[in-house]
């Protein structure tokens, strides 16, 4: 698994349990899927991601864009 396809299992996961818990718990963790949503519009910009630094760490290697 590289950097690229572990970054899109970690946001697919956190979008899809805040979704399960804001129908089962409670509505205010559709907060969390906002908040998701504009940390990526931001790293879009910035090249900032606090989890891809923490998916290079782990030693994933990374590949340039999706292939």
């Amino acid at each position: 698994m590289t950097v690229e396809r572990a970054i899109l299992l970690v946001v697919g996961a956190v979008v899809l349990a805040s979704v399960l818990l804001a129908v089962y718990v409670n509505i205010n963790w559709l907060w969390l899927t906002g908040i998701l949503g504009a940390h990526l519009v931001q790293a879009s910009f910035t090249g900032l991601c606090p989890v891809v630094m923490i998916l290079k760490k782990l030693g994933l290697p990374q590949k340039s864009g999706f292939a």
